[in-house]
């Protein structure tokens, strides 16, 4: 009977995301990349590649923030070699992940449209 719950390969990638989440806001000394939130990590099978998708407060400098993540890439991929003990250890891949941006635009889109239902008289 299979077991039902997380893959080895889903626990892993949660450690790189909380390991690459701490070595950032501890570790990371450039300026571009400020504060910025890991949402998710996606692991190839042979966890020769990691798609780490991030969110950034101040989108309007989103290209910075994406080059200072891509140059700060090897730093990172051996200060997380140090922390993970796996046979092979990722090509790191930063990616924008928009979708707190477009949450906020629905709360805001949901809330107008109450707002304008709230302003017109009930039959």
């Amino acid at each position: 009977m299979k077991k039902k719950g997380f893959q080895r390969s889903d626990r892993v990638a949660e450690q790189v995301r909380r390991d690459l989440a701490d070595l950032i806001r501890s570790e990371l000394k450039d300026p571009r990349v400020g504060m910025i939130s890991l949402t998710a990590v996606e692991l190839t099978p042979d966890y020769a590649h990691a798609k780490i998708f991030f969110a950034t407060l101040n989108s309007e400098h989103l290209e910075e923030v994406q080059v200072g993540l891509r140059r700060a890439s090897g730093f990172l991929r051996r200060e997380l070699g140090k922390r993970l003990h796996i046979h092979t250890l990722p090509e790191l891949h930063f990616i924008y992940d928009n979708s707190i941006e477009h949450g906020a635009n629905m709360s805001l889109l949901i809330d107008q449209a109450n707002a304008i239902s709230d302003q017109t008289p009930e039959e």
